[in-house]
């Protein structure tokens, strides 16, 4: 069983401004601690085999300057990879906007490790979708992050994973809800969103990871 809230409480959700490769940059940050040596979680971001049981399936050159692509997820190239502190991405879904992932490690207290993953988007272009059609993008993005790095924790803590199903289960799916909301309360504070698009644009996100209903006798 998932204690759902302490999952939430632990991590931290912040809204910045980190650059990108071309230029100023809007980001999500997140920041939470494993207990588990930074070697451990290292291996468990960087390997194939161990992406492939918490993530997706990995193809690719896995090596800065290689491509990979995660089986129905996102494909990119390899900027940067220090062991055991920092990998960095550029992440695109098919078409899309290309983005850039950086994931930073630190040894924390009691021998275990403190991630920070940071997702930048080029701020013309996520300027204009916020005020095109709200945030509600924007908090699907961090509720999918907040997904990832739930099943690395449950990985790294012995936990058998299949990365096709282990979502849809109603714990996590109660997860993923309330990560939306807490997105949804960061990005309020950040940018100043009024009450009423902040609960359509939660809402929006949520829809996602846990649509409600069909009504049509099956659910």
């Amino acid at each position: 069983m998932i204690d759902i809230v302490d999952q939430i409480n632990a991590t931290h959700r912040e809204i910045g401004d980190h650059p990108v490769t071309t230029g100023d940059g809007r980001s999500l940050l997140l920041r939470r601690s494993y207990d588990a040596p930074i070697e451990d979680v290292w291996s468990a971001c960087t390997e194939p085999d161990r992406i492939g049981r918490w993530l997706a399936p990995i193809d690719g050159d896995l090596r800065p300057g290689g491509r990979f692509q995660l089986k129905g997820n996102a494909g990119g190239e390899i900027l940067r990879c220090e062991e055991p502190h920092l990998i960095k991405v550029t992440w695109g879904l098919g078409e899309g906007m290309v983005t850039e992932v950086e994931v930073r490690l630190a040894r924390g207290g009691d021998g275990g490790t403190v991630l920070e993953l940071e997702h930048a988007s080029p701020a013309e272009i996520v300027d204009e979708l916020v005020r095109t059609y709200g945030p509600g993008g924007t908090i699907g993005i961090g509720g999918g992050w907040d997904l990832a790095l739930l099943g690395l924790d449950l990985f790294l803590r012995g936990t058998d994973l299949d990365p096709v199903t282990w979502q849809d289960a109603p714990e996590v799916r109660d997860f993923a809800t309330r990560g939306c909301h807490a997105w949804g309360a960061v990005i309020q504070a950040a940018w100043g969103t009024g009450d009423d698009d902040i609960a359509a644009a939660v809402a929006f996100a949520v829809q996602h990871f846990a649509p409600e209903p069909t009504g049509n006798g099956d659910g």
